[in-house]
């Protein structure tokens, strides 16, 4: 498969928990690459990636796939819900920002400095 189909996949098997970034997945391949592990053929205008021989061999005996650990344990709906929040305190922050007066724009940055202030309350146990 091709670098970007191995982005995809790797988030798919980490249940979103991991997707790595361009910037990390395609220096990766080529030192993968250069060290024997795997090839490359250029199909359709995209550079496709195999295991070679060599890469096989070196899989198994390597340890578990890292998105096996990843998920482990983790609450998935919980994750679900607060990116939800997430980008939803996000988005309405943007909202203001772009269609806000100044004075709306100052508000909303005190509120989300004031949330911020918080939640870190929250870990320190007094809020």
């Amino acid at each position: 498969m091709h670098g970007y189909e191995m982005i995809q996949e790797i988030a798919e098997r980490s249940g979103g928990a991991w997707k790595p970034s361009p910037g990390s997945v395609y220096p990766t391949l080529q030192l993968l690459e250069d060290e024997g592990h795997i090839g490359s053929a250029t199909e359709g205008g995209k550079k496709l990636f195999s295991l070679t021989e060599q890469g096989v061999q070196a899989a198994e005996e390597g340890p578990d796939a890292p998105w096996d650990q990843v998920g482990r344990g983790v609450d998935w709906e919980s994750v679900n819900e607060i990116r939800q929040a997430g980008f939803g305190l996000m988005e309405a922050f943007g909202q203001v920002w772009k269609t806000g007066s100044p004075d709306q724009r100052e508000k909303a940055l005190a509120v989300v400095n004031e949330a911020r202030k918080k939640l870190y309350l929250i870990l320190a146990d007094e809020g």
